[in-house]
């Protein structure tokens, strides 16, 4: 997914695009991972988390390959989708499975485990156009990347029985769905508008600037700076908020941190170049991983947490995967990306005052 913004203009020089249509090859995964979460555990409860998690890693491995062999839009965007799948039983997993097997450092191991994914995002968007220099094929640099695939599949299977089953959760019918729970919403829609400044910028920040005049190894690389902050700030913010359970502060920090990172793109997009796209990383890695933890924090069962957060992803997905459609339509319709930043800022304001709720001593009396 990561791949694809630094490599847009050599694939629509190959496959007829417009910018409405690309943005489908960030939004349709990214929507697919939403719809993909709700089945995750129940999938995991047949099957094991084991064998799930490694079933997950083959489909993203075969569906990154298989760009070595597409010719049309269709085939492309089915590639994207088949991935965002496998990624979705994943994510679904992994946030329950770390709470069972890390209830003391909870925060720390999210981190960890967000800031992976941030990585793989910085050596795709930094790696993908000198692949494409060498190879001469966009082909080429896409599908290269199922090689992590392939890594990640052998890393599970060599510590495959330091996995245990989740324990299960208290049963109920209430306690069976988060769809009639009102904080469940606002957990998933809070998750959702920040990762639609995440997915937003993946898509379209390098096309923004190699709009600006910058080449695609240039605007590639300044990507891949963008995904490195992320990295840093997904470890250092979840550590550090740690040392309370009130993540508030730390959360309206880095929304702070994103909005003057946005008004810095639209304002001053060849001043200051640099410090943009920090700005945009460090609020941004850090508020992905806090999204969950917060989540997280409402719930002591692993399973039952685990649940919540598929749901919050979920949901989420489902909203952030609008974010590169709408952003390409407006550059489609407006000819400028400008006015998708503004929007995103206002929702970054937004996110602000729904912080306030979060205040862990009200937790219990929201979700059981």
């Amino acid at each position: 997914m990561a791949a694809v913004g630094p490599l847009l203009s050599a694939i629509r020089g190959d496959i007829p695009l417009s910018f409405s249509a690309a943005s489908l090859l960030t939004m349709l995964p990214v929507m697919a991972m939403g719809l993909a979460m709700f089945l995750g555990l129940r999938i995991a409860q047949r099957f094991g988390e084991h064998r799930t998690i490694a079933l997950s890693l083959l489909v993203i491995g075969l569906a990154t390959v298989s760009r070595l062999y597409l010719d049309s839009t269709v085939e492309l965007i089915l590639s994207a989708v088949l991935a965002g799948l496998g990624i979705a039983l994943i994510q679904a997993l992994m946030p329950a499975l770390i709470k069972s097997r890390f209830s003391n450092n909870v925060s720390l191991y999210m981190g960890l485990y967000v800031t992976s994914i941030m990585g793989g995002a910085a050596l795709a968007a930094a790696f993908s156009p000198f692949i494409l220099a060498r190879s001469a094929s966009w082909r080429i640099s896409l599908a290269s990347w199922a090689l992590l695939a392939l890594l990640g599949l052998l890393a599970w299977f060599a510590q495959g029985s330091a996995v245990a089953d989740l324990p299960q959760a208290p049963a109920s019918g209430r306690q069976a769905s988060f769809f009639g729970n009102s904080r469940a919403w606002l957990l998933a829609i809070f998750f959702g508008l920040g990762t639609a400044s995440y997915t937003c910028v993946l898509a379209w920040l390098a096309p923004y600037y190699v709009e600006k005049g910058w080449s695609e190894q240039s605007a590639g690389l300044l990507l891949g700076l963008l995904t490195a902050l992320e990295v840093v700030s997904g470890l250092v913010t979840p550590a550090l908020a740690n040392r309370s359970q009130d993540r508030r502060l730390v959360l309206v920090i880095l929304l702070a941190l994103i909005i003057g990172g946005f008004c810095g793109l639209i304002l001053s997009p060849q001043r200051f170049t640099l410090l943009w796209p920090c700005l945009l990383g460090l609020g941004i890695g850090g508020l992905f991983p806090m999204s969950l933890i917060v989540a997280l924090d409402h719930l002591d069962n692993p399973r039952r947490a685990g649940g919540l957060t598929a749901f919050v992803q979920g949901i989420g997905y489902l909203i952030a995967g609008l974010s590169p459609l709408i952003a390409g339509v407006i550059r489609d319709r407006l000819g400028s990306f400008e006015w998708a930043w503004w929007s995103l800022t206002a929702v970054m304001a937004v996110m602000i005052v729904m912080v306030l709720r979060f205040n862990p001593q009200h937790y219990a009396r929201h979700i059981q």
